[in-house]
């Protein structure tokens, strides 16, 4: 009579009624735990890249003393708005170089005895201050110094 058994057993199991027997709730943790790992995943790789995104940059700040004054000294001055002086005479970016060879050739002495002096404006464009570098190597003068001024 096993097959009877077996047809009471599936008439109960499928029926709509009340059943007597109470189901235990059961919480599946694989999907869960798989959510987490890759919220892990990605903060792990974004914040890698949140670390080399800026550069960190410290001013330098000068307490020097000033140069004796047995050196000969050029002065190019270049203000905010790209303009250049030397020697305190307004100076096109096209005659840089031969204006600091004339007054090269106005020393005597070695070229590396000729310091030339940058006092760059703060606000002054990059480009400006690297047109007064290159003039200065075109020149064939390696002595060069960017002025500063204390903090007070």
């Amino acid at each position: 009579m096993s097959w009877l058994d077996n047809s009471i057993h599936q008439k109960r199991r499928f029926s709509l009624g009340a059943s007597t027997a109470s189901v235990e709730p059961e919480i599946n943790l694989i999907p869960f735990i798989d959510v987490l790992l890759v919220v892990l995943i990605f903060l792990m790789i974004s914040t890698t890249f949140t670390r080399y995104q800026e550069i960190a940059i410290t001013l330098p700040t000068a307490n020097g003393s000033e140069n004796p004054a047995d050196l000969k000294q050029i002065h190019i001055a270049v203000s905010r708005d790209g303009r250049y002086a030397i020697n305190g005479k307004l100076t096109d970016r096209s005659q840089l170089p031969n204006s600091l060879m004339q007054l090269q050739s106005q020393f005597s002495g070695s070229e590396k005895d000729i310091q030339v002096n940058i006092d760059a404006d703060a606000k002054a464009p990059h480009q400006a201050v690297m047109s007064a570098l290159e003039a200065a190597r075109d020149a064939n003068l390696s002595n060069i110094v960017f002025s500063s001024q204390t903090k007070k």
